[in-house]
């Protein structure tokens, strides 16, 4: 019989009311009393990490979640980790950094409405993850939501009430789940590798979202407190006259002791900095492109690459362009 282990860290799936909103306070072993197990076939141990709203959820509770994972991984056949949903995807794709080459399932998700209430989604949602996480073909980091299955570098949510609030960026799911079965769409895992684990991440890193207005005077300051700069281009990508000539003398001040990050705002079919002369106006700079990875993948996997590895440029670039947990297609090496 397969062994699950349930981590609860809080969010709306766990939420009660009381007189200032919606509060985390549903321990792991009271959400599964929510459920009706007479026709599964796993066993499942909890353990309540820890109880806050997803908005407070920060690098540090990502390391927690995967010290309790690896102090735990070999007693276990799979982890089903429930969260709130506004960070949902920052925590998977920081977990499938942190946590590589995992052969045994590890999958977060969380409810729209609390498990509690009458009308929910809650209860589908931490069923459908037991049971994929207690699939024998089930492994790696990943969001299991409405009825889909993500990689933990692919999920965004979309959506602020609905359901259905998660989608796939730039790549299929990987599953679906219908009463209770599960319908594989990619099976293709490379799992010969033995799982490895990292402790350390680097928070020094600002993402600058383009708007009209921006002026280059934030950008000394955000040079100074930072190692990595995402910057947030329009449409394929590109870098406004009025910040280039700052960028580069900034770049050079720094003697390339900055990562550069070129990425998009458009949430689907990524970047291609080399397109139009506003992209290629920072050919003379060293910088990397997110291409068709999200937000979320871009931000933990620079925060990963900065804890764990020197800071070279060329190092960090072929770590970059790793493909880890289907986090990119174009231009990976």
């Amino acid at each position: 019989m397969k062994k699950i282990l349930l981590i609860s860290t809080g969010g709306t799936i766990a939420s009660m009311p009381s007189s200032d909103g919606l509060v985390p306070q549903i321990d792991s072993k009271k959400l599964l009393e929510y459920l009706n197990f007479t026709k599964l076939n796993f066993k499942i141990d909890t353990i309540n990490l820890f109880n806050v709203d997803s908005t407070d959820m920060q690098p540090e509770h990502w390391l927690k979640i995967k010290d309790e994972i690896k102090n735990n991984y070999n007693k276990y056949d799979g982890f089903v980790i429930t969260h709130g949903t506004d960070t949902m995807a920052y925590t998977a794709s920081a977990l499938s950094y942190l946590i590589q080459n995992s052969k045994k399932p590890i999958v977060l998700t969380g409810a729209q409405k609390s498990i509690d209430m009458d009308i929910t989604d809650a209860k589908n949602n931490l069923l459908n993850s037991l049971i994929y996480a207690s699939k024998e073909k089930s492994s790696g980091i990943t969001i299991v939501f409405n009825g889909k299955v993500i990689a933990g570098t692919r999920a965004r949510k979309e959506r602020t009430k609905s359901f259905d609030a998660f989608t796939s960026i730039n790549f299929p799911f990987l599953a679906i789940i219908q009463d209770e079965k599960v319908y594989r769409y990619i099976t293709d895992r490379n799992n010969e590798k033995e799982v490895k684990f990292f402790d350390n991440l680097n928070t020094n890193v600002f993402v600058l979202k383009l708007i009209p207005s921006l002026t280059p005077k934030i950008l000394d300051e955000i040079f100074k407190n930072y190692d990595a700069i995402i910057i947030e281009s329009y449409g394929v990508g590109g870098i406004p006259k009025i910040i280039e000539t700052k960028l580069k003398e900034l770049v050079q001040t720094y003697n390339n002791e900055k990562i550069i990050i070129m990425t998009t705002q458009v949430p689907q079919e990524g970047s291609d900095i080399g397109v139009y002369e506003v992209g290629k106006r920072i050919s003379s700079i060293s910088y990397l492109e997110a291409h068709d990875m999200t937000i979320e993948s871009t931000v933990t996997k620079i925060m990963w690459i900065l804890g764990n590895f020197d800071f070279k440029f060329t190092e960090i670039e072929n770590e970059f362009y790793r493909k880890i947990n289907y986090d990119m297609i174009f231009n990976e090496k």
